[in-house]
């Protein structure tokens, strides 16, 4: 793959956890990439130019050459189709590799009440004083359930060796853990082992300006 003309278009505030997902990819796959900010409160992502770029007006999107491309587990399974040297982002055994697909799908179509009760911004600018609802920690209850059934026998990763599905689903669990909410032990250690990998840190490492107060 060439790794000229690739850029990341993704939310000034960098605090998306789908973006984040995009920006580890890309550094786990060492490609080089710019990196473009937009102000999603001030609706940047609407505007005909990057509507005409993206189609669903959605961060992240992935230009590479003449090509652009939104949804950030659509870009992971690219890069690993278009530049298949370096790390994979998903498991070489197929049915590994399906796990995590849907794996991928349920935390981005289900658990909409943790997102909402605890937005990733959370991770980045403090906690939430007020207590997760019922329904909430009933969701909570079905991400620790799979959490723990992936994660057989303490392991370090969900498939053996790591994948892109690992940074998502940390990213989850770290909504709830940076918070301070209640999440078992081997959980949070296994969100710290995330957190700490190299294509993680220059993320956690960007400056960002916490939102003021209404």
């Amino acid at each position: 793959m060439e790794s000229s003309n690739i850029k990341l278009y993704v939310g000034a505030d960098f605090v998306s956890a789908f973006a984040m997902s995009a920006f580890v990819a890309l550094k786990e796959k060492q490609l080089p990439f710019e990196c473009v900010t937009l102000d999603l409160k001030n609706r940047e992502n609407y505007q005909a130019s990057y509507r005409d770029l993206s189609m669903t007006c959605k961060i992240p999107t992935l230009v590479h050459e003449d090509f652009a491309l939104s949804e950030s587990s659509a870009i992971a399974e690219y890069l690993d189709e278009v530049a298949p040297e370096g790390r994979k982002l998903f498991p070489a055994d197929t049915r590994l590799r399906a796990r995590a697909r849907q794996l991928q799908a349920w935390l981005r179509s289900d658990l909409l009440i943790i997102r909402r009760e605890r937005p990733a911004d959370l991770i980045y600018f403090g906690t939430k004083d007020t207590p997760l609802s019922e329904e909430a920690l009933v969701a909570v209850d079905r991400l620790f359930f799979v959490a723990d059934r992936l994660l057989k026998g303490g392991a370090d990763h969900l498939f053996g060796d790591w994948s892109i599905a690992d940074t998502d689903l940390a990213i989850m669990l770290n909504r709830l853990l940076a918070n301070g909410d209640h999440v078992p032990a081997r959980l949070a250690a296994y969100v710290r082992r995330q957190w700490d990998r190299d294509s993680v840190r220059p993320w956690l490492d960007i400056e960002r300006i916490a939102p003021t107060a209404q």
